[in-house]
C-alpha cells in the first residue's frame, strides 16, 4: 500500500510541477517564481518526507496539535515548515519558534501575541495577513476593506514582519469563477506594495489550492497551497 501511495505522490508531484510551470509561463514568470507548498493535514510524516525527497521545499500544517505531534519527524533539513490554519492566540507560544511563516494572521490581538512570544524567543516571526476575500461568515480572515487598517495597527509591532497576504476564496462550481476573488486579492497586494510601508513587504501572495491553484497563479499568486492533488483524498475525521 505504501509503495502504491509513494508512486501516486510522485506522479502527482510531477504533474503539479508541470502545471505550475505552465501557469507561471503564461504570466511571464519562471517556475522558480512560484512557491509550491504542500498542505499536509492528516498526512503521515513518512509520506510528507517522501514528497520532500522528490524536491518539495515547503510544507504547511493547519492544526497546532497535529504539527506538534509530527514535529520531531519532519525532514526539516530539506523543507520549510509553515502554519496555514486558523491560529488561536493561546496556542501561539506552542509553535512560534517552530515555523518559518504563519500565514493566517487576521487580528491585532493575534499579531500582538505573536510579537510577544517571538520576543521571548529572541526571533522575528514572518507573517501573512489572511483576508476573507469572499466576506464569508464561516471563514476566518479580515474583510478586504479592513486590511489597510490592520496593517497600519501592527506595522510597528516588534519581532514580527508582514511578508504578504493569504486568502481562501469561496467554493465555486468552477475554478475559473474564483478568478474574480484572486484578481481582487492581487489588486490589494499591488496597492499595498506601492505604498512602501515600513516593516511591510509584499513578497508573498498565497492563494490557490488543489482545485484552483492554476487559476490563482494566472491571477498573480506566487505561493500555492496544494494538498489533495498531491496526497490524494484524505479522511478529515482523523
Amino acid at each position: 500500500m505504501t509503495e502504491k501511495l509513494f508512486s501516486d505522490v510522485e506522479y502527482n508531484y510531477k504533474l503539479i510541477e508541470q502545471r505550475i510551470s505552465e501557469a507561471a509561463e503564461k504570466t511571464g514568470r519562471k517556475r522558480d517564481d512560484i512557491t509550491f507548498l504542500a498542505a499536509t493535514k492528516t498526512v503521515d510524516v513518512e509520506v510528507i518526507n517522501y514528497a520532500i525527497s522528490l524536491g518539495l521545499k515547503y510544507i504547511g500544517e493547519n492544526r497546532v496539535q497535529e504539527l506538534l505531534s509530527k514535529y520531531e519527524r519532519y525532514d526539516l533539513d530539506n523543507a520549510s515548515l509553515q502554519f496555514i490554519g486558523h491560529l488561536q492566540t493561546n496556542k501561539v507560544r506552542q509553535i512560534v519558534d517552530k515555523v518559518d511563516l504563519i500565514q493566517s494572521v487576521d487580528s491585532v490581538k493575534l499579531a500582538k501575541e505573536i510579537s510577544k512570544q517571538s520576543e521571548k524567543h529572541g526571533i522575528t516571526s514572518d507573517i501573512l495577513i489572511e483576508v476573507n476575500i469572499g466576506d464569508e461568515d464561516s471563514k476566518s480572515g479580515i474583510d478586504a476593506s479592513s486590511v489597510y487598517e490592520l496593517i497600519d495597527e501592527i506595522k510597528d509591532f516588534p519581532n514580527i514582519s508582514v511578508k504578504g497576504l493569504m486568502c481562501i476564496p469561496p467554493i465555486c462550481d468552477s475554478p475559473q469563477k474564483n478568478s474574480k476573488f484572486f484578481d481582487k486579492m492581487n489588486n490589494i497586494f499591488i496597492d499595498i506594495s506601492a505604498k512602501n510601508i515600513d516593516n511591510i513587504s509584499m513578497d508573498i501572495l498565497s492563494m490557490g489550492m488543489s482545485a484552483d491553484y492554476y487559476e490563482a497563479i494566472l491571477s498573480g499568486a506566487n505561493m500555492v497551497r496544494v494538498g489533495s492533488s498531491l496526497f490524494g483524498a484524505r479522511d478529515y475525521q482523523r
